[in-house]
């Protein structure tokens, strides 16, 4: 039995880290809606059960405007670091946080922009200010990955894509079967289950986060096309054939749930996004789920609520925040809790 631990995210976290949309240069005429999306998904996830205490948020802001509109949004809910980074997808550009015998360990893979797709100043050297800031040891993880790529159960199974890891523009040197090794040594998990492709339209190649997710050891939920002209049609049913031959590391084969997709998002020019219902983050209370004002969004939190039932599960709009590329938990990290916590 591996001393790592990362656990399921439906175990409340010491913390949650995020970074303030800051950029105009970047987010154009979105920056004022999606900062209004931020600050209503990140009230909703750190909201406390009755009785209990807010989930506790760090969030990051570049300089004395960003800092000014973040405490507007989230008054005293949160607090405040100045910090350069680049963009606000925290979990790509933040090391994968685990603890290995009650000391917290920030796994830092190296950040190449997904692929060199995107090269902005500070996403490099973010993940390291956060892993100081939260005072975990770090510890180098020879491949390219972002924290998104990587979903865990929380008893030693990893499931990622292959489009992903095994991408020429990130680990073009090595082979599927490294990559296990590396992930099993860094991380302390004892099985990697591959899925192939992610969704269309997505600029990270197809993250894990986007299209499956563990609702229970044993247990996982994707999505079903909804609506006739779903772009994402048999890239969805392929996630989920591939899913239903899957064994865990406890030696279960894998309960697959389907939810309805958001069907068809497309920005003004008619690009299809890469809107998904799977990008949730699990606070205290609630399961925050992004939506995008289409038809299937009631359905598809109804399905959810069948399956966490122990958690009341909200909608909040991400439309704004799916323009830069993702969702909620695109753009937070997890600080899983200590031994005294």
């Amino acid at each position: 039995m591996s001393n790592h631990t990362i656990p399921h995210e439906s175990q409340t976290p010491d913390q949650i880290v995020t970074c303030w949309p800051a950029e105009a240069s970047i987010w154009l005429e979105n920056l004022a809606p999606a900062r209004l999306e931020f600050a209503a998904f990140l009230t909703a996830v750190t909201e406390p059960v009755p009785g209990g205490k807010r989930l506790p948020l760090t969030i990051l802001v570049s300089n004395d405007e960003t800092e000014a509109s973040a405490r507007v949004a989230m008054g005293e809910t949160a607090v405040l670091v100045r910090q350069n980074y680049g963009d606000v997808w925290t979990r790509d550009t933040a090391p994968v946080f685990l603890r290995r015998d009650g000391e917290l360990i920030a796994a830092r893979f190296p950040f190449n922009g997904w692929g060199g797709k995107f090269q902005i100043p500070g996403d490099q050297t973010v993940g390291t200010a956060i892993a100081r800031m939260v005072e975990a040891r770090i510890i180098d993880v020879a491949m390219i990955a972002e924290g998104g790529a990587l979903e865990f159960d929380g008893e030693g199974t990893v499931i990622t894509t292959r489009d992903v890891l095994l991408n020429k523009n990130r680990n073009a040197d090595l082979t599927e079967a490294v990559v296990e090794e590396r992930l099993k040594a860094a991380l302390g998990v004892e099985r990697v289950l591959w899925v192939d492709k992610g969704l269309i339209g997505d600029h990270t190649d197809g993250h894990i986060d986007n299209i499956a997710r563990f609702v229970r050891p044993g247990e996982v939920v994707c999505m079903a096309p909804y609506g006739a002209d779903d772009p994402q049609a048999e890239m969805l049913e392929q996630i989920a054939t591939e899913l239903a031959a899957m064994t865990d590391a406890r030696g279960r084969k894998l309960q697959v749930h389907r939810i309805p997709s958001p069907g068809r998002v497309v920005n003004k020019a008619g690009d299809v996004l890469p809107a998904s219902y799977m990008n949730w983050v699990i606070g205290p209370r609630n399961l925050v789920v992004p939506t995008y004002g289409t038809a299937s969004e009631a359905a598809a939190l109804d399905a959810l609520r069948a399956l966490f039932t122990g958690h009341e599960v909200v909608g909040c709009r991400s439309s704004a925040i799916l323009s830069g590329g993702g969702a909620f938990h695109c753009v937070t990290t997890h600080i899983p809790a200590g031994p005294n916590s």
